[in-house]
Formats: structure tokens, C-alpha cells, sequence
């Protein structure tokens, strides 16, 4: 089956575990060399356009933007080649503060032959996000 290709199985994996919040689960599936761009580019998740490289920066990329808000992803649609798979849909954020950020973009996976993740590289629109932002109920109560 189509589902079956190794770096789409990743990609759910990754997923899964982000939106379950099972930081270890989700670190095991990177080799140790992988990298994120999340963004791709400059950007204030990204000052230096560099990404996110090793397992230590990984791990520091999880605490800092994963590990204190709940994220869904609503995935569209999925293309796999080779050993990438580019899943199209929009990712929600939801911060500690019930702030709500979309970003509807192209989520790129790639895996070694042992299925593991390579890198991952999310192309998305910081601005566009921003200017979507969906201020909590509270916050909005609380603006003069």
C-alpha cells in the first residue's frame, strides 16, 4: 500500500508523537546528524537560517516550540518519492494562553534506508501565520 512508504510512515510517526507529547518517542526518530527547518529560512524561530542540527538542537527545538503547546496537524495531502514524502495540510498551535497560530504549508520528511528521519523541512509563511493568529478567548475579554 501507498501508506506503507517508509518516510510517510515517519512522518505519521513524528506526528503522532508530537501531538501525543511523547518527546522521547518522537527524538528516536531522527539519526543523530538529522536536521530541522522549521521554517526553512530566517525567521524568528530561526534568526540565522541555519536549522536545527544534531540531536541536542533537536531536543532544544522541542522544549522551545513543541514541548509547551498542543499542535494538530490536519495533513491534506501526501506525495512520496524516493525517500522523502512532502505532506501538504496546516499545522495548529495552540500556546499555554489558549493563542491559536495556523500554518498551512508543505512538510517534508526524509529517511535513511533504516526508515529513520534525516531531516525535516517545513516550508511556511511566519508572517502569514502571524497576521491569522487567533488570540485566546481570555486575552480578547482581557483587551481593553
Amino acid at each position: 500500500m501507498a501508506d506503507e512508504h517508509p518516510a510517510r510512515l515517519a512522518s505519521q510517526r513524528s506526528m503522532r508523537a508530537v501531538e501525543g507529547k511523547t518527546k522521547e518517542a518522537w527524538l528516536s526518530l531522527f539519526t543523530d546528524d538529522a536536521f530541522i527547518e522549521d521554517p526553512v529560512g530566517i525567521s524568528p524561530l530561526d534568526p540565522e537560517g541555519k536549522g536545527h542540527r544534531g540531536n541536542t538542537a533537536i531536543g532544544v527545538f522541542w522544549d522551545t516550540f513543541i514541548g509547551p503547546n498542543q499542535i494538530k496537524f490536519d495533513i491534506r495531502q501526501s506525495y512520496a518519492c524516493g525517500n522523502e514524502v512532502a505532506n501538504v495540510g496546516a499545522i495548529t498551535t495552540t500556546t499555554p494562553d489558549g493563542t491559536k497560530a495556523v500554518a498551512e504549508g508543505v512538510f517534508v520528511y526524509k529517511v535513511n534506508t533504516e526508515g529513520k528521519l534525516v531531516s525535516l523541512r517545513a516550508f511556511w509563511e511566519f508572517e502569514q501565520m502571524m497576521a491569522r493568529m487567533m488570540p485566546s478567548a481570555a486575552s480578547v475579554e482581557a483587551s481593553p
